[in-house]
């Protein structure tokens, strides 16, 4: 659960690192630091997102007993 928990976080990020990339697109990246801010935030974002995505979905549950062995 706790794998799935953090794929969700790395989901979230991804998604407001992509969303920062497409405000300063729209903003105008007229200079070079927006340029870079651009690239920088969009490839982030996507590395997040896509990676959390990934965790989300191979991450199995696994079912645990709670039957003791004697």
């Amino acid at each position: 659960m706790e794998k799935r928990i953090f794929g969700i976080i790395l989901t979230l990020l991804g998604i407001g690192g992509m969303i920062m990339a497409a405000m300063n697109f729209v903003n105008g990246g007229n200079n070079n630091a927006g340029i870079r801010a651009i690239i920088v935030y969009g490839i982030l974002g996507a590395v997040f997102f896509f990676a959390g995505i990934g965790l989300i979905r191979n991450t199995k549950d696994v079912k645990k007993s709670n039957e003791e062995v004697i």
